[in-house]
């Protein structure tokens, strides 16, 4: 038995990038199927548009850098980004607007800076920003769920109105939507926020047709898919608990103390975290192992802050969802955080 004489560590890994990359992908399935089923074909729609543009402005940026194409593109990171930024952007929302984003996620915030592992910012986010301040209209355009609408969108009318901005009688998105359903388009966040701004109250905000009984149709049972997706993540040894378990914690006790204070005006804890992109933020954004704190209790203040503010911008900010703001802004604070986090080296500090 020949013996074999190395440095450490001597307990090594058998996850290289490629399995992890790919292991997230696989854990989103659940969370595509749920917005699948509740808002249409329209997300494999986005998916495909945004895996084909990443896979090619990953080729073009990796050919102009003169690094070797499919070695780079085939550890999985571009196509994540893609995916995440898809299944982040309305079902409807017209062609241009995926393609633009995923152009900017790929060349700019990753290739520019380098590559992968050295993005400052999650770039899946950072294009999700980039399109809602740019095209405000065409990302919050989001249609019902499927059991509001009179009539299902065909898989012929989704492809119309992605490629052509009019579905097959000739009906624009918002035309279409006032056609099928007579109910805004608006998400329960966005619904929410709107109410409390004309003095009403959460609970008759949450008295619209599109809310069940802890939040809205749809978004409930998706945020719950990305949960056992993220779960999976857990359990798989993907990521580590520190950030999701710290964000989600913050955000419903920051939840649950302005509904005490004020509950005509503030949802609840089980309100917040099955809304918007509360859990696919906590598993699959705020865990980008890159542009994420790398130590334990920088993780869990990382995470922790991200909650928080995910919950003072959806209250008092300017937009409804938060999760990417939030991230980002975090991610600025990521080298400080890291520096006064770091574990003490083994023998520094000790006694004279």
């Amino acid at each position: 038995m020949k013996l074999t004489m190395a440095s450490s560590p001597h307990n090594h890994s058998h996850k290289n990038v490629s399995k992890l990359m790919l292991s997230v992908i696989a854990a989103c399935i659940p969370g595509i199927i749920a917005q699948c089923y509740f808002f249409g074909f329209g997300v494999i729609v986005q998916l495909f548009i945004a895996l084909i543009t990443a896979s090619a402005s990953e080729a073009v940026m990796l050919k102009l850098r003169n690094r070797p194409i499919w070695t780079s593109l085939s550890d999985g990171s571009a196509w994540l980004t893609a995916v995440l930024l898809a299944v982040s952007i309305p079902p409807l929302a017209p062609w241009w607007v995926v393609v633009i984003g995923t152009i900017f996620a790929i060349a700019m915030v990753k290739q520019l800076y380098g590559g992968l592992g050295f993005n400052v910012f999650n770039p899946a986010m950072a294009a999700y920003v980039l399109l809602l301040i740019s095209f405000p209209v065409q990302m919050t355009s989001w249609n019902a769920p499927s059991e509001l609408l009179a009539q299902p969108i065909s898989v012929a009318d989704t492809l119309s109105l992605v490629f052509f901005a009019e579905n097959g009688a000739g009906q624009n998105l918002i035309s279409t939507m006032t056609g099928v359903d007579g109910t805004t388009m608006a998400t329960p966040l966005d619904t929410v926020k709107t109410a409390v701004s004309q003095n009403l109250t959460v609970t008759e905000a949450m008295s619209a047709v599109q809310f069940g009984e802890y939040a809205g149709i749809g978004w409930m049972w998706v945020n719950l898919a990305f949960l056992a997706g993220g779960l999976f993540l857990l359990k798989a040894k993907v990521i580590n608990w520190h950030i999701p378990v710290a964000m989600l914690g913050a955000l419903a006790l920051c939840a649950a103390i302005g509904f005490i204070i004020a509950p005509g005006s503030h949802g609840g804890s089980i309100f917040h975290l099955l809304s918007g992109a509360t859990m696919l933020g906590a598993f699959f954004i705020a865990t980008d192992p890159v542009s994420a704190s790398t130590t334990n209790q920088g993780r869990l203040i990382y995470g922790a802050c991200i909650g928080v503010l995910v919950y003072v911008i959806r209250n008092y900010g300017g937009y409804p969802d938060a999760v990417a703001f939030a991230v980002l802004i975090m991610n600025m604070a990521v080298p400080l955080i890291d520096h006064y986090t770091q574990p003490r080296t083994y023998g520094h500090g000790a006694a004279k």
